[in-house]
């Protein structure tokens, strides 16, 4: 007994801590590696001769890396915003008190998006807005739109690929913040539905409090995701009509494994991770601030 109580903490953590470095750290390591270097699947006997920052050069000079981000960024600021008030507003009427069953029912069935894989969505969409046996083009039937091809029109694939993120997305919002919801003391609630009928008013003052850091995990979370969203993408349109919904991550793979050259994907891929990271501080500097004030 004494033996183990002198034993150090880190002992205990050691395994955890290097297979957080191996799963995590290691592949972060290996890609700025390859980035500072000339690597090309096609030309193996060249080797990977070390280039420093071309790489990145190359990543900063090239227009059509910044156009597949900035249809990522729209992608992000349409989606995400949508996913966030659909699940404040679900997360409000579960709120309710009398409900405890209903969110007993509710946290259940919203599993069911978020358990489904991403390429079973990307499937899921293909099959919703096929131009000739779609259900979306059925249910626009039925009051009188005309068919519409959803995934050969750059603008529609575009909208599709938001609607099927929504759905599934907007599920793990209304928990999240029905659980910070959870947190408001009941006596202060109470006290002020007495105080005022608005419930915008006790949403700002009251609740808000409470939901700011569920807000902060959510972008945060949200928007890694959104930043490397792959197979959704591939399935349901493969970045097309053209590139209309060629997001970043279906881009980077492109240039690693259809152009073979790993070196300046790598590069592309280490930009990627600095730009989800300056996100995320402001994130926290700017949403969560607000949470401890």
């Amino acid at each position: 007994m004494s033996s183990r109580s002198n034993t150090p903490a880190f002992w205990f953590i050691a395994p955890s801590v290097i297979a957080l470095l191996a799963i995590g750290l290691a592949p972060i390591l290996f890609a700025v590696f390859n980035s500072l270097h000339e690597y090309n699947l096609a030309r193996p006997a060249a080797g990977k001769p070390f280039v420093g920052l071309e790489n990145y050069l190359t990543v900063l000079t090239d227009g059509t890396f910044w156009s597949s981000l900035g249809r990522t960024v729209t992608f992000l600021v349409t989606a995400v915003p949508i996913q966030i008030a659909i699940g404040l507003w679900a997360a409000l009427l579960l709120h309710r008190p009398g409900l405890s069953f209903m969110r007993s029912v509710a946290r259940v069935s919203l599993v069911i998006p978020l358990a489904t894989t991403y390429a079973v969505v990307g499937l899921i969409g293909r099959l919703i807005f096929n131009r000739e046996f779609g259900v979306a083009n059925d249910m626009l039937g039925w009051v009188g739109i005309p068919v519409t091809d959803w995934l050969g029109d750059p603008t529609m694939a575009f909208v599709a690929l938001i609607i099927m993120d929504v759905w599934q997305w907007t599920p793990f919002c209304t928990l999240i913040l029905l659980a910070g919801l959870s947190m408001v003391p009941k006596e202060t609630e109470e006290a002020a539905r007495l105080e005022t009928p608005s419930a915008l008013r006790i949403l700002r003052h009251v609740q808000m409090p409470f939901l700011l850091p569920g807000l902060t995990a959510i972008l945060i979370l949200r928007t890694a995701d959104v930043l490397k969203e792959f197979d959704k993408i591939f399935t349901m349109t493969r970045g097309g009509p053209g590139a209309a919904t060629e997001l970043i991550s279906v881009y980077i793979q492109r240039v690693g494994f259809r152009v073979f050259d790993l070196g300046l994907a790598s590069a592309q891929a280490v930009v990627l991770l600095v730009f989800c990271i300056v996100l995320s501080r402001l994130y926290i500097r700017y949403v969560y601030k607000e949470a401890e004030l």
